[in-house]
């Protein structure tokens, strides 16, 4: 085993240790979690062991990154950055999930730009501070949003995105959305799933209902210019 995979195999065993415990702090199941390993400026070889030590689920935030590297790894790709209009095209080629909806505009372009055969699977991001600078649809505008996705041709509602403000608790930030991915879940059942927490807060994610976490220093390490 070369030391880059070492490295990398030492980082995610301690991850799952860490889930495996959030987990059993609220009585849930390891399998109720998955597991998207961040990718974002690391190169395709890491993405390429991270798939021989397991791991199936790969989340870029750049249409750019995410094309390139999905053409040589094989697994589930996930796009959760900020959405650009313009590179809406792209990212339905080579995404099977998105989960950063919050605009009805850049719904109609997903579903127009997906081919007849594909179903995008997708989240819809929303805010947990009122404000826009780290995305998402405010709480009261979700449903209508919802129903859109709904209504579309190519695209399938699977449940809510949410990044918690940077300035404040996790704790608190994860137990409004607890509340607001409760009332989501009563009124779209098919769309159970919520995809909260990252490295330095997925453990406060887990215990408020998370079912996709999204990490990536935790497992490659701090992000440099030079990867």
């Amino acid at each position: 085993m070369n030391l880059r995979k070492e490295e990398i195999k030492r980082a995610l065993d301690d991850v799952e240790l860490r889930i495996q415990n959030a987990v059993n702090s609220v009585g849930r199941e390891r399998e109720e979690i998955t597991l998207i390993a961040v990718t974002k400026t690391y190169p395709a070889s890491d993405v390429a062991i991270l798939h021989e030590l397991g791991v199936a689920d790969f989340g870029e935030n750049r249409e750019d990154e995410g094309r390139e590297k999905s053409s040589q790894v094989l697994g589930t790709w996930h796009f959760q950055g900020q959405i650009q209009s313009n590179k809406i095209a792209g990212i339905a080629r080579w995404a099977n999930v998105v989960h950063s909806l919050d605009n009805s505009k850049h719904l109609d372009k997903f579903d127009s730009s997906l081919s007849a055969e594909k179903i995008l699977s997708v989240f819809l991001q929303v805010s947990l501070d009122g404000q826009s600078n780290r995305g998402g649809v405010l709480p009261e505008n979700l449903e209508a949003l919802a129903m859109s996705v709904i209504n579309s041709s190519h695209l399938k509602l699977v449940g809510i995105m949410a990044v918690a403000p940077l300035k404040e608790n996790p704790r608190d930030a994860f137990s409004r959305l607890a509340q607001i991915h409760h009332d989501f879940r009563y009124k779209f059942p098919s769309a159970p799933n919520l995809s909260a927490g990252m490295s330095n807060d997925f453990e406060e994610a887990i215990a408020h209902g998370a079912t996709h976490i999204r990490i990536g220093s935790s497992i490659l390490g701090v992000r440099s210019p030079q990867r």
